[in-house]
């Protein structure tokens, strides 16, 4: 039953068949109930489901530590891309902003939004005195360095061309 659980809660974009199949059938209970709703809310990208169905199904989720890391992974997944979709428009949000739209405490947003910005994922700063986050367009990349090599290569190309109708002269 507890490999079941894991095998659900690894591939939670296959739990249907899994589900409908006869392990699925010989299994089912509380627990496979679970990895199910778990796996719906990963799948609806959900943060607000995902936590209501880890306070629903607590005793059947905090059991297996292998569930607990995949659900604590899940979550990160999960948070993270909430917050990313929900910073986009923007150029200026407030963190309390953010908080209060994704319904986590603001030193959870906060913390998730500054490894997400040391991570790279996304371009930005966080304004801690007034509670700001300030977004970055795209790393848009200075093309002039490029531009200067290729036109001191083209350079060199014209002064050996020269160089060599010089010698013919002479």
């Amino acid at each position: 039953k507890q490999w079941y659980q894991r095998r659900v809660a690894i591939t939670a974009g296959d739990v249907q068949a899994l589900l409908t199949g006869k392990m699925g059938l010989k299994y089912r209970g509380r627990g496979i109930d679970a990895m199910k709703a778990i796996a719906d809310a990963g799948k609806k990208r959900d943060i607000s489901i995902f936590n209501k169905t880890i306070a629903e199904y607590d005793d059947e989720l905090k059991k297996d530590p292998v569930v607990q890391n995949h659900l604590k992974s899940l979550y990160d997944n999960l948070l993270e891309k909430n917050l990313v979709r929900i910073i986009e428009p923007y150029s200026r949000v407030q963190i309390a902003h953010v908080a209060e739209t994704i319904s986590l405490p603001y030193e959870v947003v906060e913390k998730k939004l500054s490894q997400i910005i040391l991570d790279k994922k996304f371009s930005g700063i966080l304004d801690q005195g007034s509670g700001v986050l300030i977004v970055y367009d795209g790393s848009e990349s200075d093309q002039t360095y490029t531009y200067a090599l290729d036109t001191i290569t083209h350079m060199g190309k014209v002064v050996d061309v020269l160089f060599k109708k010089a010698q013919k002269l002479s």
